[in-house]
């Protein structure tokens, strides 16, 4: 099977209890849970089989212990996450609001996440690598900008593949470079997996086909459309494929992108059908809504089948 990495920030997750908590107030928090977007995503891709690994930083702590000891139970290859003495573990705060929305207050750039590198142990790990993800919010420093565009160079030379999901947090948006660090990688990749609105960054259309239509006559292979409970939608250069989302009670929304596309690329590399792999994909972000933490709500490949099976008897 084809050999999947990423490269990025790495972090522990504190997410307030209540709806509608302000950090301007103490509050109930519970955590930490092991996060950061790249590292989701190299999770389920390792939990449903595939062989996938990071190339991150963290601090000498718990806090990146905690990470290290998950990815490596989940079946990832963690030998190029770099363990800095002296620097601790990135983090992300998370207050939920009334309206579905949230907000976020971010420790990467200045936590062991922002020393990433690419140093002897990640070109190890990208030797061996078929195909690399890159997550928008992973470009938010220089430093890790180079990484992530020196990992596309590897794999690329390499007669390897590239996938992109913008993942953009308003917080991180502001970035100095990252507009152009995104059109950068946009334009070697071939798989691309925004979110709603975010296939909107990259063109100057005002509707969805028009923007998909620009995109793939760009370079784009396939994008692959992210709508949330709605599913998602397959857009090729021989047409579209739309596969509906699962039914679940959402107890937390953070992570199931990443979810959705690791389990998608995953399948791409193994040249799964468009619907076969929107179906695990959709299974995969369905089911990571229904635990509370980035990482709760993984699950390995025999689990996502049967619960695929339980909502075609159900339906």
């Amino acid at each position: 099977m084809k050999k999947l990495v990423s490269a990025g920030e790495i972090l522990v997750e504190i997410m307030a209890e209540r709806i509608g908590q302000s950090f301007l107030e103490p509050g109930p928090l519970v955590g930490p849970f092991p996060s950061g977007a790249p590292a989701i995503f190299i999770g389920q891709a390792a939990a449903l089989g595939q062989p996938a690994g990071l190339v991150g930083a963290v601090g000498k702590d718990d806090f990146g212990q905690l990470n290290i000891d998950r990815l490596r139970t989940l079946g990832a290859d963690v030998s190029a996450i770099a363990v800095h003495e002296g620097h601790a573990t990135g983090t992300a705060f998370v207050t939920y609001r009334a309206d579905a929305s949230r907000h976020f207050v971010f420790n990467i750039r200045n936590s062991a996440a922002g020393l990433l590198d690419m140093d002897d142990a990640a070109r190890r790990l990208l030797a061996g690598a078929d195909h690399v993800h890159v997550m928008g919010s992973s470009l938010f420093s220089d430093r890790a900008t180079d990484v992530a565009l020196a990992a596309i160079v590897a794999v690329k030379a390499r007669g390897g593949t590239v996938s992109f999901d913008p993942n953009i947090r308003r917080e991180i948006m502001q970035a100095s470079g990252m507009r152009e660090a995104l059109d950068q990688v946009l334009a070697q990749t071939d798989v691309f997996l925004p979110s709603g609105s975010e296939l909107f960054l990259f063109s100057t259309a005002s509707d969805e086909q028009g923007a998909v239509d620009d995109l793939l006559g760009r370079g784009v292979s396939c994008i692959v459309l992210k709508k949330g409970a709605d599913g998602a939608a397959y857009h090729d250069r021989q047409g579209t494929v739309t596969m509906p989302g699962f039914a679940v009670e959402e107890v937390d929304p953070t992570g199931a992108g990443d979810c959705f596309g690791a389990a998608f690329v995953s399948f791409w590399l193994r040249a799964a059908a468009p619907a076969e792999a929107l179906r695990i994909a959709n299974a995969c972000g369905a089911l990571a809504v229904t635990r509370k933490g980035p990482m709760e709500g993984i699950h390995r490949l025999a689990d996502v089948e049967a619960f695929i099976a339980r909502a075609g008897a159900s339906a």
